[in-house]
This record gives structure tokens, C-alpha cells and sequence, in this order.
């Protein structure tokens, strides 16, 4: 974890050391040198089976054409240990005007036991402005799985914003020691209705549905955990 850390550590410096004054100027024939830290998670969550702060964050530095891309997403409960750490270190390249490649490297702290992933994906945008994204993963054991995800930003005004947005993981195996059956193994819903202060600030309320479906519900099931939960949310959503 430890060497990990670090790299996640380095991961988001580089954004505070290479701003885009740093950059090198068009004029000798480069392109200026972005960079961009967004939550797109940062929320309260309150349901009948207890209270958890949850995180979605994303870091990148780079250009339209390619950049470096940092992914952390978590659950701490209010009562009880660190349930939900994910960490992403991606490189994203541009493969048409409205999608990106993206590869690179994946670790799970939390659930236990630990787990590295190599990762193929694309994210862009569909059709009617969906913004979607797909995921494959292989881990050092060998185990196979896929995330797909969709999010829609419909305006009700200028400042006010509805949005929908859906999860799906899948598994190609049984990992028992994970908590994970094979097929789909569990989705998330939510919406979220969030109020632009500035676009670079917007607090939210909302409410969001997980459930996890078939073998991993009876496993979850197995050890004294709901399979299913419905909660209240509220957040912000930030960026820089």
C-alpha cells in the first residue's frame, strides 16, 4: 500500500506544479499544457441501514489529444472502518471527436483482500449528450470483470440541473473471497439535483439505490449485510 500511496500522492502533485502558465506556447508549436482536479462525488449518504461519507474524484493533466488521468473513489461509514477504496491511474488518449481510449492500472484497498487491476476502457459522449463509459479489468489472479456507466444533465434552468445517472459491474467469475458472483453483480441509481452556484461549484440533494443482484446478493446476505439500499444524499460538486 505504502508505494501505492505514493504513486497516488505524486499522481495529485503534478497538477499544483504544472500549471497552464507553465505551459509551452503555441507559438512554438506545442499545445498548452492542461490540468483539471473535479469531484464528482463528494456526498452525505443517510439510509435505515446507517450514515456514510462517499467520494468520486478525478484528476488529469495533459492536453485534448492525451492526458494522465487519476481516479479515487471511497466509503468511509460514520461508524465502522474504511468500507469502499478504489484507486485509477489511467492514460487517456483521444480516438474520435467525442470519445477517448483509455488504459492503464487499477488497485482496490478496500474490499479486502487487495486486488491490481490492468484496465481498458473508453468514456466520451454518446447520442442526446449521454455521457457514458466501459471498463474491462483483469487482476493479478486472473479474475475478469466490467463496469459500464451513464450520466445525463438536463437543465431545468441555467443554474439548476436534474441528473440521472446509472452503474452496472459484472463478473465473469465467482470470487468468493471478494464477495463478487459471476454475471452482474450489482448497480446503482441515482439522482442527484444540484444547484450551479458557479460551474465550478454546485451543491445537491438527491437520493441513490444500490443493490447487488444473484450470487453476490447471497453472499452479501451470508454475512449479516443488506443487499440493497436506499439513501438520501447531500453534496457538492467541485472543481479546479
Amino acid at each position: 500500500m505504502s508505494r501505492f500511496a505514493l504513486l497516488a500522492g505524486a499522481a495529485l502533485a503534478l497538477p499544483l506544479i504544472a500549471s497552464p502558465a507553465s505551459a509551452q506556447s503555441p507559438d512554438h508549436g506545442h499545445a498548452h499544457l492542461l490540468w483539471m482536479v473535479q469531484a464528482e462525488e463528494f456526498e452525505f449518504r443517510a439510509s435505515k441501514h446507517g450514515e456514510s461519507f462517499v467520494w468520486d474524484v478525478h484528476a488529469w493533466i495533459g492536453s485534448d489529444e492525451g492526458k494522465f488521468l487519476f481516479k479515487a473513489e471511497g466509503e468511509l461509514p460514520v461508524e465502522g472502518a474504511l468500507e469502499k477504496a478504489e484507486f485509477q491511474g489511467l492514460w487517456s488518449w483521444r480516438i474520435s471527436d467525442f470519445f477517448d481510449a483509455q488504459a492503464g492500472l487499477r488497485y482496490d484497498y478496500r474490499p479486502g483482500p487487495q486486488r491490481g487491476f490492468a484496465v481498458l476502457g473508453v468514456q466520451g459522449m454518446a447520442p442526446y449528450f449521454i455521457e457514458v463509459g466501459a471498463a474491462a479489468f483483469v487482476s493479478h489472479k486472473g479474475e475478469v470483470s466490467a463496469r459500464l456507466e451513464a450520466e445525463y444533465d438536463l437543465y431545468i434552468t441555467q443554474s439548476v440541473v436534474l441528473q440521472p445517472s446509472a452503474e452496472i459491474n459484472l463478473s465473469a467469475q465467482n470470487v468468493r473471497a471478494r464477495g463478487v458472483g459471476a454475471g452482474i453483480s450489482d448497480f446503482e441509481l441515482g439522482l442527484r439535483l444540484r444547484f450551479e452556484v458557479e460551474r465550478e461549484f454546485a451543491p445537491y440533494i438527491g437520493v441513490n439505490w444500490e443493490r447487488k443482484l444473484f450470487r453476490t446478493a447471497r453472499y452479501t446476505r451470508d454475512e449479516g449485510e443488506p443487499a440493497g439500499a436506499l439513501s438520501l444524499v447531500a453534496g457538492v460538486r467541485f472543481r479546479f
